[in-house]
């Protein structure tokens, strides 16, 4: 248990305060939904990472029905677990499912979402 609850501690980085909004997941946001329970914090990431990956895999190919709907339940379970620029780049795809430039910035915020979640499972 020891290796969850140091995987979640803030990392040093020298510049004093951190900001929990610009990490790609918000700690404190997970922590008030988990309750600070800290083996829920990395199943509710793990499970949100499989998810973010199925929701872009929905909005790679399909009609813009498709595109729509994985975008907003991308959306609202970035919502739940704090990944705030991820439901913000969904909302994106959503209100214009045909934009490239859309539909790139969700990738991007959704593979910076994973990284950091795989940093913090070490």
């Amino acid at each position: 248990m020891a290796a969850v609850s140091i995987a979640f501690e803030m990392p040093e980085n020298g510049r004093g305060e951190h900001s929990s909004t610009s990490r790609p997941i918000d700690l404190v946001h997970l922590a008030v939904q988990t309750m600070g329970d800290k083996e829920l914090e990395a199943e509710v990431l793990q499970l949100f990472a499989r998810q973010a990956r199925a929701a872009l895999h929905e909005m790679s190919g399909g009609a813009n029905e498709q595109v729509v709907a994985a975008a907003h339940k991308l959306r609202s379970a970035a919502n739940a677990v704090g990944a705030f620029a991820v439901a913000t780049a969904a909302l994106g795809v959503e209100t214009d499912p045909v934009n490239a430039a859309a539909r790139a910035s969700v990738a991007a915020t959704v593979i910076e979402a994973e990284n950091f979640i795989l940093k913090l499972s070490r």
